[in-house]
């Protein structure tokens, strides 16, 4: 059984008002606390657009809750003449804990390469936040590359100069899931989710590849999610669309009540 503590990030994407993310993060807490579900188990997060943190910090705060609050993306500046960016020193400000880098949505919608990533990636750590790495493939890649070569290579080239010791967690979401229903069996989920790891081990090291938490994404939902918890090197999830209701990402979070069954 492994050690490290099981991690559902929720992606809200460009969706949700503040006020909707608000009344989106009560249900979510008080529908996990009014089910069986151990927060000192799993970890919950939600990563809401930018305009949205500090309504949903001050309600956390305020409320106790008990889930994790990330941003979407950071620039990799810490501050100047960068019109339109957000620094990872503002985001720690709001006690945001993660930061999600390098998503495909990034990459392919807005150009960002390997080395755009990395420098996000030491961004974020400078300020103390987790960056949450997202690696993967088009179904192109796939068919050209095989399985695990484009999701390692990502993995490597994101992660030049950060130090060993740093937390990070890899979220292995393969394009051609995400959005279209299609979703990887959790054997193809396990040999990629391990071939990272295999990655992480010669960047920074056997110990910190053993402690690093690696995801599944893409169209991950409360009826499969089980499936893929029960290999040993999916550990959690960064579900997008389903984040989005409240009771389907509790039960998402909930994974323990089905993995034996």
């Amino acid at each position: 059984m492994s050690a490290r503590r099981p991690f559902i990030a929720g992606n809200w994407k460009m969706n949700l008002d503040h006020l909707q993310g608000i009344a989106l993060v009560q249900k979510l807490a008080w529908t996990l606390k009014d089910a069986s579900f151990d927060p000192k188990a799993v970890e919950v997060a939600v990563f809401p657009p930018f305009t949205d943190l500090r309504s949903v910090q001050t309600l956390v705060d305020a409320e106790r809750f008990t889930v994790g609050l990330g941003a979407q993306d950071l620039s990799p500046h810490d501050s100047g003449a960068y019109t339109g960016d957000v620094s990872g020193a503002f985001l720690k400000a709001l006690d945001c804990a993660y930061v999600i880098v390098g998503h495909s949505e990034r990459r392919q919608g807005h150009g960002e390469t390997d080395e755009v990533v990395n420098a996000k990636v030491l961004a974020a750590v400078r300020h103390g936040l987790v960056p949450v790495i997202c690696v993967g493939e088009t179904e192109e890649e796939l068919e050209r590359h095989g399985t695990s070569a484009v999701p390692v290579r990502q993995t490597a080239a994101a992660l030049a100069g950060v130090p060993s010791g740093t937390p990070v967690v890899i979220a292995y979401e393969p394009v051609w899931a995400i959005g279209t229903g299609k979703v990887a069996t959790p054997e193809t989920a396990q040999e990629v989710c391990a071939a990272i790891r295999g990655a992480v081990a010669e960047a920074l090291g056997a110990d910190d590849a053993a402690a690093t938490r690696i995801l599944y994404g893409g169209s991950v939902k409360s009826g499969n999610i089980a499936g893929f918890m029960r290999k040993p090197d999916v550990d959690g999830a960064l579900v997008g669309g389903a984040s989005l209701d409240p009771v389907e990402f509790a039960g998402i979070a909930r994974f323990p009540d089905h993995v034996g069954a």
